[in-house]
């Protein structure tokens, strides 16, 4: 049996956090980890800024609501979840995926907690696990998986490297750089057709 292991925003939907500094015009909260590659680093400087500018979860949230899935995405899940049991192992937030996750079809989703104070203070964050993305693979090659994964930044390279075959999904230049050896696919099309030559690989 084959899982496919997908990242979230970046692959199937915008990032949340892009979606909140366009919302609000604070520039700092642009950044995602194609940009930090430490997560625990990014984390602490998105609450430190929120905390800066006077911004709630209810604010993150919306900018959450307010996203679609990227164009293709519903339907490359749609294909994917015919062909292969599919995880999305994310970084992201239940709190603020589950939205999102609906309009994609409630695919399985494993990430992390935000903590919010009775103010609605965004007051911190509980990862699943240390270095989750390579342990979620590792856990269902425990199981006798065989396990095809796709993602498009830093804190993918773990998942991708684990797996049994793997892709950078439309990465930035500067992971391409720093991640030579990870194929690329541009587009869905590319993506459905490695996924598709990943099957009859492994068999």
């Amino acid at each position: 049996m084959h899982i496919a292991c997908l990242d979230f925003e970046g692959v199937l939907v915008p990032e949340i956090w892009v979606g909140l500094a366009e919302r609000t015009g604070v520039e700092a909260l642009q950044a995602t980890t194609r940009d930090i590659p430490d997560y625990d680093e990014l984390m602490k400087m998105r609450l430190r800024v929120m905390d800066e500018h006077g911004l709630r979860f209810a604010d993150v949230r919306a900018a959450a609501e307010a996203l679609d899935p990227l164009p293709g995405a519903r339907e490359f899940l749609d294909w994917l979840r015919g062909e292969y049991q599919v995880a999305i192992v994310s970084d992201t937030f239940y709190e603020l995926a589950m939205p999102l996750i609906r309009k994609l079809g409630l695919p399985t989703l494993l990430c992390h907690r935000l903590t919010v104070d009775a103010d609605g203070r965004l007051s911190g964050y509980r990862l699943r696990q240390p270095d989750p993305k390579r342990h979620a693979v590792r856990g269902f090659k425990s199981m006798q998986y065989k396990i095809v994964a796709t993602g498009d930044s830093y804190n993918d390279v773990p998942m991708l490297e684990e797996a049994d075959l793997s892709w950078f999904f439309q990465p930035p230049e500067n992971v391409v750089r720093d991640h030579p050896h990870i194929p690329v696919a541009r587009s869905y099309a590319e993506l459905q057709a490695a996924f598709t030559a990943a099957k009859s690989t492994l068999g």
